[in-house]
């Protein structure tokens, strides 16, 4: 008998032992020669193309299934369920992520690489950081990102406890990040221009506050200077020297 999807997740889970992936789903019907085998490698890939041109939100089983020339029912022969495709996906981005041997003299900036690496991955799929909220690191692609981050930071000689929760709160952080420039960049495209606005018009809406916002008003060139970009990596060394 076939091992079922749930058993294909657990031995993800545990590296690879326990039942093989299925053969390739033979596609039937008048087109079925000329169609791409269902294959999760297939199904991520697809997933990842929705993601790309639409955004996360528009990622659902049967958007996925519609996009593959099939039903349902077909991609759940091959995942559990939408929480295991969005391990599917962030597990994939994570693979492209190359880890340095840790290095004592340089620990800060490798990590900052690193959390530079992931937000660019991130970037690339508008919402895809939604699927990394609320999900463990128990894909292996995802588990060796963190085991390369725990390393790096052991290597800098952070405190085992404060290492786990600092990498934690800098994986947070990179997801509500690109969380945020994708539901501006979304807002952006609705049309709701009125919601997002630029530095200039900003500096003319803090100018007209009244003098109850003095600190508001004094240093709006502050408050609204940099770019996105700018911002993250303020944050990420900030985490990062709060670690050391």
């Amino acid at each position: 008998m076939s091992p079922t999807p749930q058993e294909r997740r657990t031995a993800r889970h545990q590296l690879g032992t326990g039942p093989a992936a299925p053969k390739p789903a033979v596609r039937r019907g008048p087109s079925g020669g000329s169609k791409k085998p269902i294959t999760v490698d297939a199904i991520v890939s697809t997933a990842f193309g929705i993601v790309a041109a639409e955004g996360y939100e528009a990622l659902t089983m049967r958007r996925l299934a519609t996009a593959l020339e099939t039903g349902p029912a077909s991609l759940y022969a091959h995942v559990v369920n939408k929480e295991d495709l969005d391990e599917l996906l962030i597990g994939r981005l994570c693979a492209e992520i190359d880890l340095p041997a840790p290095d004592p003299a340089r620990w800060r900036q490798q990590l900052i690489d690193v959390c530079v690496r992931l937000r660019d991955e991130y970037l690339r799929y508008p919402g895809i950081s939604r699927a990394a909220f609320a999900a463990a690191p128990s894909n292996p692609d995802t588990l060796r990102l963190a085991e390369g981050m725990l390393g790096i930071l052991l290597a800098g000689g952070v405190e085992p406890q404060t290492a786990a929760w600092g990498m934690d709160s800098l994986m947070l952080y990179i997801n509500a990040y690109c969380l945020e420039l994708s539901l501006v960049s979304r807002r952006l495209g609705d049309g709701h221009v009125g919601w997002v606005v630029g530095r200039d018009e900003l500096m003319r809406r803090i100018d007209a506050l009244p003098a109850t916002f003095p600190n508001t008003k004094r240093y709006a060139a502050e408050l609204t200077s940099g770019t996105s970009h700018d911002r993250f990596d303020f944050t990420v060394r900030l985490m990062i020297d709060g670690l050391a």
